[in-house]
């Protein structure tokens, strides 16, 4: 069975990345370069990030006029990656250009495009301050099915809403960021689930950031997870 973890390498620079992923088995994850890696290291994380054997999630959110996000689109796709990401509140004419785009930059390798909901570390007053007076289980609901009428792989949601978003659009893969194990300490994120749960709840990839990068022994904390997942709990006495 392939890992459903994606470890989120939230770094400023590349070092700091590529140290992180020396101690990481390929074959037990998956990787994130979100916005400020990238924005510091460019393509060249990726790259690097492949050649030692990783999937890449390319974490960038597209927000934009349709051409410039299908564009967006179409590079990283010539990049290789395994899965990129784009906002569901761009609308509908956004969604399909962006996936549009990705088809045709088709290589060797399909690279899966999913679209975000809502982030979580929002809430129903988050949303409000913004203008929008759904509550966050409606929002989340309405962009869902967006983007399963766009055609698009997935979405990015929290683990929250993945048992009802399963009903909702059963063909879209669920990709769940605010992943904690249970005796790790919340923090920014605000509507999160253990990896165990989350699974249980229906989401297909799990995003664990800090639990692991922020581990004194990384490696160990992934196996940790893993070992959650398994069915077997570990002591939380020897966790970091």
């Amino acid at each position: 069975m392939i890992s459903p973890l994606i470890v989120a390498l939230d770094y400023a620079n590349e070092r700091d990345a590529l140290v992180l992923a020396d101690q990481l088995d390929p074959a037990a994850c998956r990787v994130k370069v979100g916005k400020e890696l990238f924005t510091a290291c460019g393509p060249a994380i990726v790259e690097h990030l492949q050649e030692q054997g990783f999937d890449v999630f390319l974490d960038l959110k597209f927000h934009d006029i349709p051409q410039t996000v299908a564009n967006a689109c179409k590079a990283a796709a010539r990049l290789g990656v395994w899965m990129l990401n784009v906002h569901a509140s761009g609308g509908s004419t956004m969604l399909r250009a962006a996936r549009e785009a990705v088809n045709d930059a088709a290589g060797t390798r399909r690279t899966l495009l999913v679209a975000v909901t809502v982030l979580t570390s929002m809430n129903d007053a988050a949303l409000r301050e913004v203008g929008v007076n759904s509550s966050v289980q409606d929002q989340v609901g309405r962009l869902a099915t967006l983007a399963a009428e766009c055609a698009l792989d997935g979405i990015v949601c929290s683990a929250l809403e993945a048992s009802r978003l399963r009903e909702i659009v059963p063909e879209l893969l669920r990709v769940t960021p605010g992943i904690r194990p249970a005796q790790y300490v919340e923090d920014d994120q605000r509507r999160i689930m253990t990896p165990a749960a989350a699974l249980a709840a229906g989401s297909d990839f799990l995003v664990v950031g800090r639990p692991i990068t922020a581990a004194k022994d990384p490696a160990q904390a992934l196996s940790q997870i893993l070992s959650e997942l398994a069915g077997n709990p570990v002591d939380s006495q020897k966790s970091d």
